[in-house]
Order: C-alpha cells, then structure tokens, then sequence
C-alpha cells in the first residue's frame, strides 16, 4: 500500500503507512490513535519502540505480517526487525507472526528465523498455488551482444519497440545512475511520443508519488525504476518487465519478473537485456535455474553488534531496563540466540561510556547503571540524538537538487557534486539540468 491513508471497504478499519516520509504531525497521531493495521519499516518500528508509551502502544497488538521477509531476513534490517520483534513478544505475549515470500528456497531456516524457539513442526507452512510459469527470454538486438559494457544501452531501440508492444511496460536498472541514462536513451528513440516515466531513491517523495500516481492510473506505458519498485508492486496493467543487465540471481529475477502480470492465471513475462558477452551467460544461468525451480541458497549470518547495539539505545529510550530480563530478550531473537555474556557485556560498556577509546568524554555516555543491573539513559538529549540518528541503512552524504524557484527534485551524493562546477548539465529525474550554484545547506 501507497498511500498514507485508506479504508478497508465495508468495515470500520483504517490502514496506515508509517515510514521516514511520513510527516511528523500524522506519527504523533497515530501513537494517540493507532490504526488497526499498520504498514511500516523495521526502522521505524523500532523508533516506535524507543518512546515509553511504546508498551501501551503494542499490548494489544494481535499480528505481524512480515512481508517479502527473504529481503529482510539475512541482511542488517533482518536483525533490527529480529529484536524488535522479540520486544514486541515481550509487550503482547500471544502475538502471532506471519512471514510472506515468493522467492525463497529454504522454508525451514526462515521459520526458524521467525519464530526461533518454537517446534519448527508446530510453524505452519502454507505453499500457494505457484500459477503460471513465467514467459522468460533474452533479448539479442540484430543477432550480437558487446563484448564490453553493463548496462544494456545498446538495445534502447529494440526496448523501446518493446513497449510500442505491450500497455505497461516496467524497465528494471541494476543502479540509479544507470536508471537515468536508460530513460534518455528510450526518450530519444520515443518516436510515438509515449508517456513513460523514471522512478528511483533519489527523487523527492513529490515526485515518487507523482509517477506511482500516474502508473496505477495507467496513464504510463513504461516506468524506468531501480531496486525501489522490485518488492511489494501490485500493477494490474503491468503485462512485461525488463531487466536491464545482468539479473544477479534467480530469486531477484523472478522477484522483479513477478511484477508483470500479477495474477495467478497469467504468466509472467520477462525479457533481459544483457549488458555484453559474459552477462549473457549469467542471465542464461539464471533461466536455467528458473526453469529447473532452483532459486539463490539461503545464507544465515549471526547478528552484527553495531545493530544490537542501536536496540539496546531504543529500549533505553522508552525507560529504564534490567540487563538479565533484556539479555533473555535479545537471545529470543534468532540472529543473537548465541550472544554470549562477554559480548552482551562489551556491547553494554560501548553504550555507557563510548568504550576505550572515547570514555573520557562525557558526552558519549549515555547508560548510567543505578544498581547492579539496571541501567536508564544519562539525559534526555541522549534520547533526541537516537532518533535523530537511528537507522541500519547508511547513505553518502547528499546534496539537495532544486530547482531555480526552490522546489524540491531530489538528491544527489555530495562526492558526485563535488564534480560539477556551475554550467555543467547533468540528467536526474528524466530531466536534463544545468548547474546554476551551489548553495551550503546551513
């Protein structure tokens, strides 16, 4: 779901989004008056776990649905999601979790994941219906693919006929960078003129909502969009998706692949453009995995400190803690079932003072320990700080892009800006634009 508001039709209950774009006036309201169902991010869960309301909040909850859990379960954002979720057991004991996904090859390591201390006999495992198997190709302009390259520019032409073909055509790019080019390049062969548009991470969340707007209308017969489309899209209208260079596995080719057509009677259709020789050889890997069902191993990792580290801030925030009742908290959570007490403890003191190397200055000290084993936050600008600054995933620092009347486009990273010079033209958001000034963001 898209939007920030909606209602379930015929029933009294309201759904909401809750993410970084959120304004801050509808998250103060909906920790007053929460909607029955709630569709957020494992950041910022956990920041709705950092205010003391938090347990008011969560006593009731009944359900978490984790959806497309095979793109959380293994990385950084599966570790903060894995404690958070072992917080909310603690809130709401009989909370029920749900883990959802098309793309994964081994069921039983994500059942444990979720649900760790549970009889894996006792998870239920529901397997759909796979329906229709996917129409998968590759695309070959003229009979030859370039030695050299990785981006599939070269096919602009035979691509762009491709959707003249079909009513809504979704064109996946491995990058951000690679997403502008590959728009320039259709609009120069868009003989017809036909609406298409470009969709990434970097635009403003105006201009993100403008195109989604304009794709679920369908008013666009192509959208040239990165890995910020490739989860959770449900376009009727969609009926072909190219992969722009090589797919980088079969699991994330058939994710992106499943955007077309989403219904279960209907095939899937696909066409990958690779970017030279040697991609074409993974993409024909890829479809033979496809073909034989075999989708990318699952690989399962301990949980990383720095993240064990934020959660244990989080609780801090929303009130004192016992360090015991915590620990057995934290090694309910899968990725931490092995931590150990001298890393628990490690972790613990790095909180408090800032470790070795930054405890003699005060302002890096932000647990104080009352009695043997219980802890609270030193002052409440430590709190303030943490949510300011909470968060597993790390960007460059950016620039903002604007226009000439101040209006918001985007953003850029700084070490990119750093590149141009006032007159120089670059391509973002669809757009060709000349660099007029720079202006420090204070």
């Amino acid at each position: 779901a898209r939007h920030d508001q909606a209602h379930v039709v015929g029933q009294p209950i309201r759904v909401e989004t809750r993410s970084g774009d959120t304004p801050s006036d509808r998250k103060a309201r909906q920790r007053i008056r929460p909607p029955q169902i709630l569709l957020t991010t494992p950041e910022s869960l956990s920041l709705l776990l950092s205010y003391p309301d938090s347990n008011l909040l969560f006593e009731t909850l009944k359900t978490v649905v984790v959806d497309e859990i095979h793109a959380f379960a293994r990385e950084k954002r599966g570790d903060l999601l894995s404690l958070s979720l072992a917080r909310l057991q603690t809130l709401a004991p009989n909370l029920r979790r749900v883990g959802l996904s098309a793309t994964i090859s081994d069921p039983d390591a994500y059942r444990s994941w979720l649900a760790p201390h549970a009889d894996i006999d006792a998870v239920r495992l529901v397997i759909g219906d796979p329906g229709a198997e996917p129409d998968l190709s590759i695309l070959i302009p003229e009979g030859r693919v370039p030695w050299s390259g990785h981006s599939g520019r070269y096919a602009a032409k035979q691509v762009m006929e491709l959707i003249e073909q079909h009513q809504t055509t979704l064109v996946f790019c491995n990058t951000r960078s690679l997403a502008e080019l590959i728009f320039q390049d259709l609009w120069k062969v868009n003989d017809q003129v036909l609406p298409i548009g470009i969709h990434h991470g970097s635009l403003a969340l105006e201009a993100r909502r403008k195109v989604e707007g304009a794709m679920s209308d369908g008013r666009l017969r192509a959208l040239v969009a990165t890995a910020s489309l490739d989860l959770g899209i449900d376009w009727g209208n969609v009926d072909l998706v190219c992969q722009m260079g090589a797919p980088k596995g079969s699991s994330r080719l058939l994710q992106r692949i499943g955007r077309a057509n989403h219904r279960l009677d209907e095939p899937s259709k696909g066409m990958i453009v690779p970017g030279n020789r040697f991609e074409y050889l993974e993409a024909q890997a890829a479809l033979d995995a496809v073909d034989a069902n075999e989708l990318d191993p699952e690989i399962f990792r301990p949980g990383t400190l720095d993240v064990l580290a934020q959660h244990i801030l989080a609780i801090a925030c929303a009130g004192p803690f016992v360090e015991a009742e915590l620990l057995a908290e934290v090694r309910s959570a899968a990725p931490y079932a092995g931590l150990t007490d001298t890393v628990w403890r490690t972790v613990l003191e790095y909180i408090a003072t800032g470790g070795y190397a930054l405890r003699a200055y005060d302002k890096f000290r932000r647990l104080v320990e009352d009695s043997p084993g219980h802890w609270r936050i030193t002052k409440p600008a430590v709190i303030a700080q943490h949510r300011l600054n909470a968060g597993i995933i790390v960007d460059n620092p950016m620039m903002d892009v604007r226009f000439k009347n101040g209006r918001m486009l985007g953003k850029v990273e700084e070490g990119f800006a750093s590149t141009l010079t006032p007159g120089d033209h670059i391509f973002f958001a669809g757009l060709s634009l000349e660099i007029l000034r720079f202006k420090d963001s204070d």
